[in-house]
C-alpha cells in the first residue's frame, strides 16, 4: 500500500487494484478513514474533526493529484507522493 504523503501524524495511503469509487485511506494514531475523491467526503471510519478538516484542506489543495494517482496506482501501479499540508 503506497504512502502518498505524511503530515502532523497523519499517514495518507492508497492501495493497488482497490474497488472504485476512488478514495485514499488515511490513519491517525488509533483512527482509520476512507475519503472519496470526488467528491470529497468520509466514506467510512472515524477521524477526531480537528484531523479530518485537515485533511479535508489537504484533498481539497491536492483533489487533481489525488486523482492522477488513482489512475496510474491501478493502471501501472506507480505513484507521485504529494506535498503535505504545513
Amino acid at each position: 500500500m503506497p504512502e502518498i504523503c505524511r503530515f502532523l501524524g497523519i499517514i495518507i495511503t492508497m492501495y493497488f487494484n482497490d474497488h472504485n469509487p476512488p478514495h485514499f485511506h488515511v490513519r491517525y494514531e488509533d483512527y482509520r478513514a476512507i475519503i472519496g475523491i470526488d467528491p470529497l467526503e468520509m466514506r467510512d471510519g472515524y477521524l477526531p474533526p480537528r484531523v479530518l478538516g485537515l485533511v479535508m484542506e489537504w484533498a481539497e489543495m491536492h483533489q487533481s493529484e489525488l486523482l492522477g494517482n488513482w489512475t496510474t496506482i491501478s493502471q501501472t501501479g506507480k505513484f507521485e507522493k504529494i506535498a503535505p499540508l504545513v
